[in-house]
């Protein structure tokens, strides 16, 4: 009976979370008035909780309220906050660094980087009054596949990801005892790139198609002169099949199309060699992350029906290319460190997004576009209209939007389903969190949502008012301090009225399928 009720009373201190792995030893926690204790492996501290194995199971109890005994308690005075990050190498080299020094110059922190191998590095924090050391960040850069890896077998607290979790990866985590992983606040984009094709500078083609460029991965056209270029046999370039950059181009462009890799295509184990070799080969194509084209030069996506979109900023910071790469970082369901928690979080601020942008990739800082800046796709909605669309549904979309600006956050989902897709998940998070701030009190805020072009006008324009609704759904559940009297929000859509791309493939329909957010 004393064991039951003390298994109920521990029950109400309980979270879903813990921190990171300190020596595991026996423990006892006691109340404060001696009353119940409870003993087990102390599994993990994070400064304000244990992680305990017990009889019970595995539980997680709050610090204020216990004492520890045993050789395995730590040092609640000294304690040093510690966290592993591993995965994508391309986000340990530059933007992790260049983040976490400037969360330590923020916060009166000193960082010192010591290296203990070629793909392992420790960040040492420590204040700057006293010398008292604070936290120490752990990394492993290696790829994608081994950061999930490493976060699976409780090897790291956070994944550096180059693409999203695959299904497989989902179950084995779930398995593992991990929960979710595609859950909310399990993942979030730190920020964003672009897969692009690139060739070597003095090659004549300028544009190429996804669906070229999927036939082109997949040896089904093998010469330039198939792509307006000089007749010449094409050279594929690719990175290494464990790097998030390489599977993404087989998760996003040729899976979708039923389409296997080349064999003849060369990988490379770095962004910067994959680069290099292009530039140097006047024959090569390969696909490269924007950030690290290096000499190379970049193709710009055009599809059949006349539209073209270029990776530029804009349209990778609004989703608008249909290539747009996130930097993942996945997280596990237990409680991190405060200082872990207080970096996150630092990372979503504007001065975080300022050191994004100064390591050469993309922010998330939302940007409101004018609608007069936006010709390239009033252009492709004229160049689109037709028999449904018509003159007519194009000016009542410009009189409902032509006082407001576009924001650069958009929404999309899976596909084939009705769910988010991962980054999209991510934007509901930092509009919600703006919405809490205030940011846009005194505002009108407009989901607006489109559609493709396949099948009847009628059902696509019901469609596109659906998603509208429910991503307008999504953002009001997840601000719950947010105070909606102080602001507008509706939703409506325009079915297929402002395509992105051309519907003759999946990428271009994935890209059309949308909800925009609009302001005045």
């Amino acid at each position: 009976m004393k064991s039951t009720i003390c298994a109920a009373v521990f029950a109400a201190l309980f979270l879903l979370a813990t921190g990171l792995p300190v020596s595991a030893d026996d423990v006892t926690l006691r109340s404060s008035d001696g009353a119940i204790e409870l003993s087990g492996t102390l599994l993990s501290f994070d400064g304000q909780f244990y992680r305990v194995e017990t009889i019970y199971g595995e539980l997680t109890v709050d610090g204020s309220g216990v004492t520890c005994d045993g050789p395995g308690c730590p040092n609640l005075i000294d304690f040093v906050a510690e966290l592993s990050i591993s995965g994508a190498a391309t986000m340990g080299d530059l933007l992790m660094p260049a983040l976490i020094e400037a969360f330590a110059l923020r916060n009166g922190m000193d960082a010192r980087r010591d290296d203990e191998s070629e793909t392992t590095f420790v960040y040492v924090l420590s204040d700057r009054t006293d010398g008292a050391e604070k936290g120490r960040f752990r990394f492993r850069l290696t790829n994608t596949d081994e950061g999930f890896a490493d976060l699976l077998a409780d090897e790291a607290d956070i994944a550096m990801a180059l693409r999203e979790i695959r299904p497989e990866e989902v179950r084995f985590a779930r398995d593992a005892g991990l929960g979710d992983l595609t859950g909310r606040a399990r993942s979030r984009v730190l920020a964003l790139d672009a897969l692009v094709a690139v060739v070597a500078p003095g090659n004549p083609v300028e544009s190429i198609s996804i669906v070229e460029l999927s036939q082109a991965f997949a040896g089904q056209i093998d010469n330039w002169q198939d792509l307006g270029g000089p007749d010449a046999p094409i050279s594929l370039h690719l990175r290494d099949a464990a790097s998030g950059t390489g599977q993404a181009v087989e998760d996003r462009l040729l899976h979708p199309a039923g389409l296997d890799l080349a064999a003849t295509a060369r990988r490379h184990r770095s962004d910067s060699a994959l680069a290099s070799a292009v530039a140097a080969d006047p024959f090569a194509l390969g696909i490269a992350s924007r950030s690290a084209i290096g000499n190379a030069q970049a193709l710009v996506l055009k599809g059949r029906c006349g539209f073209s979109l270029a990776a530029t900023r804009r349209t990778i910071k609004t989703e608008d290319y249909p290539l747009t790469a996130p930097m993942f970082l996945y997280l596990p369901a237990r409680r991190l460190p405060k200082l872990a928690r207080d970096f996150l979080s630092y990372t979503r601020t504007a001065q975080a997004q300022m050191v994004t942008r100064r390591a050469g990739f993309i922010d998330q800082t939302p940007e409101e576009i004018a609608i007069r800046a936006q010709g390239d796709r009033l252009a492709n909605a004229i160049a689109g209209a037709g028999p449904e669309i018509g003159l007519g549904e194009l000016q009542a979309m410009l009189e409902r939007l032509g006082d407001m600006k576009r924001l650069s956050t958009s929404f999309r989902f899976e596909a084939g389903s009705v769910k988010l897709d991962a980054q999209s998940r991510s934007n509901v998070e930092l509009l919600a969190r703006a919405l809490e701030a205030g940011r846009y009190d005194g505002r009108e805020i407009l989901f607006v949502g489109f559609s493709d072009g396949v099948g009847p006008a009628g059902p696509n324009l019901t469609i596109s008012e659906r998603r509208a609704k429910a991503v307008e759904k999504a953002v009001r559940g997840t601000a719950e301090t947010a105070n909606f009297d102080r602001l507008a929000m509706g939703y409506t859509g325009f079915g297929e009225a402002m395509p992105m791309a051309c519907d003759d493939s999946d990428w271009g329909r994935q890209v059309n399928r949308r909800v925009e957010v609009w302001l005045r």
